[in-house]
């Protein structure tokens, strides 16, 4: 384990006018802005990407508009209501989750009038929860599979619940209940589910402002959870009996593995600020809320891989890319910093070198971003959650397509 002791030594890098979510300086290679950022010691943790940096001059910081991005972006599908989570089958559909409760069918790029889906009661669908992560089983095509994260009422009290859904004939019914009793509430709900390379489902919970449920290795929450396809517990996973993979997260909502290393990256949102990019690593302690940021805790948890400093991105959805210009980087969508984040790690994937903002206020709110074929990356906007202001034709599914 890594000891967020350990004092980084910290590089300057070229810094730039700050927008409102965070500091940046000019990159015309990626059309984005760069973060200070310092290197971090040990072998994967304890980097940071700080923000705050006020400083700079109007001819350092360049505008956005005139930045070069190696991408063309057109609006695949307008007037989403709150979606969450988006995932491709083999067929060529696309899955979009709404969190009002249903599941929104894309064909032939056109969103389909009638849903796969919708929810009823015990669903609920308060403040930041209700229908939340969706993932498509790899045999997807033989068994028709999909797993639906989402909120409901247990008695008085909002939990989380994990679903397995079957998909015949374009409609869903629900299967089997794979967990249930995931600590849940108006916000800090988690909810992104993921299979990661093992073909094992990976879960994502919040801590419903109870802070303390993140370190008690007893409840689900605050966690970042790790079940069979079945439901079952895996036998490796890091407590008998237990499906926690880690814990001592606040509210994570992003997990994105790289293929070439099988390292598992997370997004978590901070209490104010200080939100955290994690490399996760199996039993680990995350250290909310004993620590925020590089503090010093002695050793006692894993530090972050970058964070926001004092800055806000509230990251949400991310992605690795594994084609396209930005291939060996991570994305991940922010909603109070109305931005992507573009994240470059060192060649062995332990370490964050570079934290840059592209896309900053072009859409607004942004939920997610998932990686496709051709090097394509798809963005969700957020603007109809409650939060954001919605825009015209809001909310949109974006395509990213690289130049040629």
């Amino acid at each position: 384990m890594n000891n967020r002791g350990t004092v980084p030594l910290y590089a300057s890098l070229l810094s730039v006018a700050l927008l409102t979510a965070s500091c940046s300086s000019a990159d015309p290679s990626v059309g984005g802005t760069e973060q200070t950022s310092s290197q971090g010691q040990g072998t994967g943790q304890g980097q940071t990407a700080n923000g705050g940096n006020t400083g700079a001059s109007e001819n350092e910081s360049g505008a956005q508009g005139e930045a070069v991005i190696p991408y063309q972006a057109s609006v695949l599908v307008e007037g989403l209501n709150a979606p969450w989570e988006m995932v491709s089958v083999p067929d060529g559909r696309m899955f979009v989750t709404e969190r009002p409760g249903a599941i929104r069918i894309i064909e032939d790029g056109k969103l389909a009038p009638e849903p796969l889906i919708e929810f009823s009661a015990p669903f609920n669908k308060e403040g930041e929860g209700g229908l939340l992560g969706l993932a498509a089983d790899p045999d997807f095509e033989e068994n028709g599979y999909l797993y639906a994260y989402h909120s409901y009422l247990e008695g008085d009290d909002i939990a989380n619940r994990v679903l397995r859904l079957k998909v015949t004939e374009g409609k869903a019914v629900i299967d089997k209940e794979l967990l249930g009793n995931i600590p849940g509430g108006t916000n800090h709900n988690g909810g992104r589910i993921k299979i990661g390379p093992d073909k094992l489902l990976y879960i994502t919970t919040g801590e419903r402002y109870e802070p303390e449920l993140s370190q008690n290795k007893d409840s689900l929450g605050g966690k970042i959870l790790r079940i069979g396809l079945d439901g079952s517990i895996p036998a490796d996973n890091p407590w008998p009996n237990s499906p926690v993979y880690s814990m001592g997260h606040r509210n994570a909502q992003g997990l994105a593995w790289n293929p070439d290393n099988g390292y598992l990256y997370a997004t978590e949102h901070g209490q104010r600020n200080h939100d955290e990019i994690n490399r996760i690593v199996a039993g680990e302690n995350y250290g909310w809320p004993e620590v925020e940021g590089d503090e010093d805790d002695n050793g006692a948890y894993q530090a972050p891989l970058a964070h926001s400093g004092n800055d806000t991105w509230a990251p949400s959805g991310v992605a690795f890319v594994e084609e396209g210009p930005w291939a060996g980087s991570l994305i991940a969508a922010n909603l109070r910093g109305e931005q992507l984040l573009k994240i470059t790690l060192s060649e062995d994937g332990t370490q964050v070198e570079k934290v840059e903002p592209i896309f900053e206020d072009e859409w607004g709110r942004i939920r997610n971003v998932s990686a496709g074929e051709d090097g394509k990356l798809y963005v969700l906007t957020n603007n109809r959650d409650g939060r954001g202001t919605p825009r015209d034709g809001d909310d949109k599914l974006i395509v990213l397509t690289p130049e040629s």
